[in-house]
C-alpha cells in the first residue's frame, strides 16, 4: 500500500509498556455542532441540549452538552491514544459534577491506577476538567489492554453534515419580522392539511386568512382536525370553481393582497386569475421553488417546475426575470442564474442549449436585467465549483448558482422532488408574474412548507405595496 508522505499514524501502548501512574490526555472545545451531531447519532433530543428557549428556563440557564458526550471523549482517549488501538472496554463508571456548555474547552485525562497481570487488565482514573480547571466529569475505566504493538494510518472520521430544518425555517421567517400580516384569500381549503397550513400561517403573523370555500365542509374539517378558525373570515361558495373565481375577484378589487392554493387543482386557480385582466402584468406567470438543501451553502431557487410545461424562448425570458426580481426581494443583490441543460456546451441537437445561449446574449443586451446569467450549464457544474473546474469552465455562476432555470416543467419537477425526497431539502414555492403572489403548495407538503410559502407571499406582497406607493398608486397594466 502506497501512502502519502504526510500520512499521520496512530500507535498503541501494550500491556507490558504500561506503568502505574502513567497518563495521557486530550483537549476538545465544545461546539454547537458537536451537540447536534451527538443528538443526531444517539437520538437524544432532550430540549435541554437543543432548545435555547427551553434551556434558559432550566436549572442550568442555557444549553448544555449531553453528559455522555463527555463520556465519549474518555472513550476516544482510551481507544485512539492510551492504551490505543486494540483496547477493549470492560467497564466505565462516571460521575457528572458540572454542566458543559458551548465554548468550554475540556481536558480529558486518564491515569493508570492498577494492573492485573493475569488478565492483562488495566484500571484508569478518568478526569474531565474545563478551561477554568473545574472538574465536570470523573470516574474509573477498566479495559483489556492490547498485547501486541500496532502502528496504523490514522483514520479520518466520516464527515457529518448537520442540517437543522427548524433553524433554517426560523431564519426564513425572520425575513418578515416587523411586517404586519397581509390579507390572503385561501382558495378552497377543503382538506385538513391546507386548512391547517392557512391557520398556521396566520398564527405566525404572516396572513389574515380569508377562507373561500364551502363553509360547512371547512368547519367540519376544523373540528375533525382540532384547528382553531378564530380570526379567519369565511366566504361561503359551493365548490372549488366558484372559490377560484371569488378569490380572483377579491384580488382584482384589492380586497386581498395574496392568494393561497387550497385543495383544488392548480390549473383551476390559475385559469381564474388569468380571466381577470386586472391581475395581469404583461409578463408570463411562473413558479419559483425556494429550497434549503443540506449540502448547498445557500438557498436555491428553481424555476419553472410547476406552471409552464414547455416554455419557448420568450416565455423563458419572463420566467427568468420573475425569478431575478424575486431573488432581489429575498435580499440577493445580483443573483447568479444558471440556465440548465444536459451539457455545458451549445449543441444544435439539444434545443435547451440553444435557448440558454440566446438567453445569455439577451441578458448582455439588457433584455433580462438584475442578474448574472450563464448557460448552458449541466446541473453538476452549476452547483459544484469542483465539477466546473474539472470541466475547465471559467464562470462566476458555475458552482455558485442562486437560481436554476430548468428547460421544462418535467425536468424541473423531477429535480425539485429529488432534492426534497433524496437530498433532504426543505422547500416552499410561489407563483409570480400576476398582480398578487400566489402561494402554491402541494398536497404532500407539510406544515413548515406551507407556512414558508406564506412568508414568501408576504414578502412579495409588501414589495408590490411599496412599488404602488412609489408610483403614486398608479396601476400599470
Amino acid at each position: 500500500m502506497n501512502l502519502p508522505t504526510n500520512t499521520e499514524w496512530v500507535e498503541n501502548f501494550t500491556y507490558d509498556d504500561i506503568a502505574l501512574g502513567q497518563s495521557a490526555r486530550l483537549l476538545r472545545t465544545v461546539t454547537l455542532g458537536d451537540i447536534q451531531a451527538f443528538a443526531a447519532v444517539s437520538g437524544d433530543t432532550n430540549p435541554a441540549h437543543l432548545n435555547p428557549e427551553y434551556a434558559n428556563d432550566t436549572l442550568f440557564h442555557g444549553v448544555i452538552a449531553h453528559g455522555m458526550w463527555g463520556g465519549a471523549l474518555i472513550s476516544a482517549l482510551l481507544g485512539t491514544h492510551f492504551p490505543g488501538p486494540g483496547t477493549i472496554y470492560l467497564e466505565q463508571v462516571l460521575h457528572f459534577t458540572k454542566p458543559v456548555r458551548i465554548g468550554d474547552t475540556l481536558t480529558v485525562t486518564a491515569t493508570v491506577t492498577s494492573k492485573d497481570d493475569a488478565r492483562k487488565q488495566v484500571e484508569l482514573d478518568c478526569q474531565v476538567t474545563n478551561q477554568k480547571g473545574v472538574r465536570v466529569l470523573h470516574g474509573t475505566a477498566r479495559v483489556l489492554a492490547p498485547t501486541q504493538m500496532v502502528r496504523l494510518p490514522k483514520i479520518n472520521a466520516p464527515q457529518i453534515q448537520l442540517f437543522d430544518p427548524e433553524a433554517r425555517f426560523k431564519e426564513l421567517l425572520s425575513l418578515g419580522d416587523g411586517m404586519p400580516a397581509v390579507r390572503c384569500a385561501v382558495v378552497h381549503p377543503c382538506d385538513v392539511d391546507s386548512l391547517r397550513g392557512a391557520m398556521d400561517s396566520a398564527r405566525h403573523g404572516l396572513i389574515v386568512p380569508v377562507l373561500v370555500g364551502p363553509e360547512a365542509r371547512m368547519r367540519q374539517l376544523a373540528e375533525e382536525g382540532g384547528i382553531d378558525l378564530a380570526g379567519a373570515e369565511i366566504i361561503a361558495v359551493p365548490h372549488s370553481h366558484a372559490a377560484a373565481e371569488k378569490a380572483a375577484e377579491l384580488a382584482a378589487s384589492g380586497a386581498v393582497e395574496m392568494l393561497m392554493k387550497g385543495s383544488l387543482h392548480t390549473d383551476e386557480l390559475i385559469h381564474a386569475v388569468l380571466a381577470r385582466p386586472e391581475l395581469r402584468t404583461g409578463r408570463r406567470m411562473s413558479h419559483v421553488f425556494r429550497f434549503d438543501v443540506p449540502l448547498y451553502p445557500k438557498p436555491l431557487l428553481i424555476t419553472d417546475a410547476a406552471l409552464n410545461i414547455h416554455p419557448n424562448l420568450l416565455e423563458k425570458v419572463d420566467i427568468i426575470q420573475n425569478a431575478i426580481d424575486f431573488a432581489h426581494i429575498m435580499g440577493i443583490e445580483c443573483p447568479k442564474v444558471a440556465i440548465l441543460s444536459a451539457v455545458e456546451t451549445v449543441n444544435p441537437n439539444i434545443p435547451s442549449t440553444l435557448d440558454a445561449a440566446a438567453l445569455c446574449k439577451m441578458a448582455d443586451r439588457g433584455q433580462i436585467t438584475g442578474g448574472l446569467l450563464d448557460g448552458p450549464l449541466a446541473f453538476d457544474n452549476a452547483i459544484s465549483s469542483h465539477a466546473a473546474q474539472i470541466k475547465h469552465i471559467a464562470s462566476a455562476v458555475a458552482g455558485a448558482a442562486d437560481i436554476l432555470v430548468v428547460p421544462d416543467l418535467e425536468s424541473g419537477n423531477m429535480l425539485a422532488k429529488q432534492l426534497e425526497y433524496l437530498a433532504g431539502a426543505t422547500g416552499s414555492g410561489l407563483v409570480l408574474g400576476a398582480r398578487v403572489p400566489i402561494a402554491l403548495t402541494s398536497r404532500a407538503d407539510g406544515p413548515m412548507s406551507r407556512v414558508a410559502s406564506a412568508l414568501l407571499g408576504q414578502l412579495v406582497a409588501y414589495q408590490a405595496r411599496a412599488d404602488r406607493a412609489r408610483l403614486g398608486g398608479i396601476s400599470v397594466v
